[in-house]
């Protein structure tokens, strides 16, 4: 497994955008340029080339992604990927099984929300970082899992199955990223 996180958002610029946009392939330039910001350009191309940097990127560049039912991209016949991006960073993680990951900034959350979406054990001494990181954890379990979040309550249980996978989280300062994977694996960030 390879997981990667870039935090330097300060080359998240119209420059950088348009300097990528040839090195990725006509579908990810079209799909980037549906964006409206410079923001949702730059992720969308960043964490393609960061995906492009470890795999052979002669076989899957021009290769078009496909998506499940949820939405889930993927490459025929390619590794297993899964993207993230939030104002923080972007982190992108591929391995030869399903992985799933999720980036978020550190964020808070109103009491609606902590009740929807965790359950009462979760909620026990809630506070911005535990929330995030809950959050984050949930988020990558269901993207491994392919089904993205289908309801806010789905959540409450998430962490209560047993399915054999395992979760590893790291913690900046002003971010945090959860990876869900079926093996145990060092991550550097």
């Amino acid at each position: 497994m390879d997981v990667q996180i870039f935090d330097d958002m300060t080359q998240c610029t119209e420059a950088e955008v348009q300097w990528m946009i040839p090195l990725v392939s006509a579908q990810r330039r079209e799909q980037a340029m549906k964006y409206r910001h410079v923001f949702g350009r730059f992720c969308c191309l960043k964490s393609w080339l960061m995906l492009y940097e470890d795999i052979e990127i002669s076989r899957y560049r021009d290769v078009e992604w496909r998506y499940n039912e949820h939405g889930k991209p993927y490459l025929e016949g390619g590794p297993y990927f899964s993207i993230s991006h939030c104002k923080e960073g972007i982190a992108v993680a591929i391995d030869d099984q399903p992985i799933g990951i999720d980036i978020e900034a550190i964020r808070h959350a109103d009491e609606d929300l902590i009740v929807r979406t965790m359950n009462e054990e979760e909620r026990v001494g809630m506070d911005d970082r535990k929330f995030t990181r809950l959050w984050t954890q949930k988020e990558a379990i269901v993207k491994m899992e392919g089904t993205g979040i289908q309801s806010f309550e789905q959540l409450q249980g998430i962490r209560n199955q047993e399915s054999g996978f395992r979760i590893q989280t790291i913690e900046k300062e002003k971010y945090i990223v959860s990876i869900a994977y079926g093996k145990l694996c060092s991550i550097s960030a």
